[in-house]
């Protein structure tokens, strides 16, 4: 990557550094522009807070300095976030180290420790019921019937799903998705979400590239484009109360719904890893203290036997 640094008395200017970083994240990481922009706002607030000039400046006095700060209850950010932003700190000093700068090496600033993450499950019959709940036969019900059961079928993001186009293989029952880090894997349907998508696709008097379209609120509705997720977001929460399911239910927890399905019936985790399109099986193990079927039944077998 060509280099346009601005130099103060020798010194690159740590705001170009981490240009430069972003540029490598995007182009030779293949990172989405959302991850750049979550990794600049990161080191930018790191930067501003520890009033850093220069690489050298980067210490381990000033990562331990800045999450001080973090933590304090002025700053009102979770422990996840905390560690996004040493996450970032990290992995631009490991940037910076290959390209013979000197700097604190990344493997002293040590990641905050971050409570395990709590998958919110509904049960079964809130999930068939939730998924039952687009009525009728409109082109709207049917649109919503299709992106409910897609979602449950394949576990794609809310954000995967909107870039769907619509001349998919149905029949085939297999979409190539292409995912976070422009990762390619495949994902199945399954035959509820078929004959859902058929039956949409049926009804549909346009000639849109998109899979899932936006409709007017008109008597003849009008098609006003591709569909965003903020949309779908707000389609799950209203099939949701429609369902009368307590609590909020999200796109991305259709996701969670996929894999404890899966893990639960017996997928091994490795599979469901490729499914849901984790880059590592840790991310995938979240799922498990939820749906260890082995540990459920050597329970069942073994515990309380003195009171039976």
């Amino acid at each position: 990557m060509s280099r346009n640094l601005q130099y103060n008395n020798g010194v690159a200017q740590i705001e170009d550094l981490v240009k430069e970083y972003l540029d490598y994240l995007e182009i030779e990481k293949n990172r989405s522009a959302s991850t750049r922009e979550n990794y600049k706002r990161y080191l930018d607030r790191f930067i501003g807070v520890s009033g850093i000039k220069s690489a050298n400046d980067i210490t381990e006095e000033a990562v331990r300095t800045f999450r001080v700060q973090l933590a304090r209850p002025e700053a009102n950010l979770k422990k996840r976030t905390q560690s996004y932003h040493i996450i970032a700190i990290r992995n631009f000093l490991k940037y910076l180290t290959i390209h013979d700068y000197k700097v604190v090496s990344p493997d002293k600033i040590e990641l905050p420790k971050v409570p395990a993450r709590q998958i919110d499950i509904i049960k079964y019959d809130d999930l068939e019921r939730l998924l039952s709940a687009p009525k009728g036969n409109s082109l709207s019900a049917l649109r919503d019937r299709a992106i409910l059961e897609t979602l449950f079928s394949t576990g794609l993001r809310v954000s995967e799903l909107c870039k769907l186009d619509r001349f998919i293989n149905i029949d085939g029952g297999e979409l190539t998705i292409r995912g976070k880090g422009e990762k390619l894997r495949v994902v199945f349907l399954s035959d509820r979400a078929k004959a859902a998508l058929k039956d949409y696709i049926k009804k549909r008097p346009d000639a849109e590239e998109a899979l899932f379209i936006s409709l007017s609120h008109a008597k003849t509705p009008k098609v006003l484009g591709r569909m965003v997720p903020r949309t779908v977001e707000r389609l799950v929460v209203k099939y949701t109360r429609a369902a009368g399911i307590m609590g909020k239910v999200t796109p991305h927890q259709l996701r969670h719904q996929f894999a404890t399905d899966l893990l639960s019936n017996g997928a091994d985790l490795r599979s469901v890893q490729e499914l849901l399109g984790h880059s590592s099986i840790t991310t995938t193990q979240i799922y498990t203290h939820v749906t260890n079927r082995e540990l459920r039944e050597i329970h069942k077998a073994f515990h309380g036997k003195r009171r039976q």
